[in-house]
């Protein structure tokens, strides 16, 4: 198997500091994070950005002095949301792909997402798509229903991507597909045969599938963006905690972690 590339989606859009004390907001607070995620065996940061009052917002002179700052601090991929939060216009959304990260989201379809919609034109996801590929971005696919993958593969017949491509199965969402092995299973099932996978669970999902991940030759997401504890009833101290606990399984089941030089390698970037 290739070695493991773990995530570390720091913040999200939804979590408060009310919920997760150890939650990163400032960009120093999301640098540090970083920086203590690599050293537990994250190769890829997933950002999203926060105002001073913890607030999501997807500003780019926000994005650019959480960039620098981490840059600062590690070498790790960085990968910005171009989901933002749910209400965010298209326009909003895109704007840290013009900062030429290494990586960038690219949600491949519309989910109820818990009591709101996290809405997706396929008009619009081309439009990002087009930005990514102007600015040397490699998206990642975000998936959160069978469907997408469906639409995912449609734009590949199409040559709109071409492969190959790497997939992040987003399962848990309320609305969206389940977070149970079954569900991962199926959607491995759908992809093309050349793709690489993710799987971000959430909540309680994320240990199991992320575990199932490591066992099947995927690779995985973790931290507070997608749940905010250790074990139940226990909140996590850091993402970096979260990341370790999957770098220590991984290990113990002998698939070496990859660092960022050898994640880019796994998925086809450029050497920084």
């Amino acid at each position: 198997m290739e070695k493991l590339i773990i995530t570390a989606a720091l913040t999200g859009a939804e979590v408060t500091r009310e919920q997760q004390p150890a939650l990163p907001i400032s960009p120093e607070e999301i640098a540090i994070a970083a920086e203590e995620c690599v050293k537990a065996g994250a190769s890829i940061v997933h950002l999203h950005a926060r105002n001073a009052d913890g607030s999501p917002t997807q500003d780019k002179e926000t994005y650019r002095r959480i960039i620098t700052a981490v840059r600062q601090r590690c070498d790790v991929i960085i990968q910005v949301s171009t989901g933002g939060a749910v209400g965010m216009t298209p326009t909003e959304r895109l704007a840290p792909v013009t900062l030429a990260p290494e990586m960038a989201t690219l949600s491949m379809g519309t989910v109820n997402f818990g009591d709101d919609v996290f809405m997706n034109h396929p008009a619009d996801m081309e439009v990002f798509l087009r930005a990514m590929q102007k600015h040397g971005v490699k998206p990642e696919l975000e998936i959160f229903d069978t469907g997408m993958i469906t639409s995912a593969n449609r734009w590949l017949k199409k040559g709109l991507l071409q492969g190959p491509q790497h997939f992040d199965f987003v399962l848990g969402i309320p609305g969206g597909m389940a977070g149970t092995p079954q569900a991962l299973l199926y959607m491995i099932e759908q992809l093309p045969a050349d793709a690489s996978w993710t799987v971000a669970g959430i909540g309680s999902a994320q240990l199991s599938l992320g575990t199932m991940a490591i066992l099947l030759g995927g690779h995985v997401r973790v931290g507070f963006e997608d749940n905010i504890f250790y074990r139940k009833g226990e909140l996590a101290a850091s993402n970096a905690q979260l990341v370790a606990r999957i770098a220590r399984i991984s290990q113990e089941l002998n698939r070496p972690v990859a660092t960022a030089v050898e994640a880019r390698v796994i998925l086809g970037l450029a050497p920084q």
